[in-house]
């Protein structure tokens, strides 16, 4: 097997498997039984993807995803620390 068929492949499976990740992630942010476990989901839900849009710009080899996942990731810590300054104090702006 090729190097790059094998990269293709495993870029692939990864791919499938943060799919999943935020699938999964979406019926916990739905069904989540506190507002803790909402915000973990949607931490998870961020983070996974970010990795989608890296591992599509792997295998496309453009940059504009690169780009795009720094700002998804930038915006969803800024979002994870407002959720729980707001769940912590129950205001967000003092």
């Amino acid at each position: 097997m090729s190097a790059p068929l094998l990269l293709e492949l495993s870029l692939l499976l990864a791919q499938g498997m943060l799919t999943l990740a935020m699938g999964l992630a979406v019926v916990r942010m739905l069904r989540g039984p506190r507002a803790q476990d909402r915000v973990l989901a949607l931490d998870v839900l961020y983070v996974s993807g970010m990795l989608v849009l890296l591992t599509i710009g792997m295998r496309t080899g453009s940059t504009h995803f690169f780009d795009a996942a720094l700002i998804v990731g930038m915006l969803g810590f800024v979002t994870t620390a407002a959720l729980g300054r707001f769940l912590l104090r129950g205001e967000v702006i003092e």
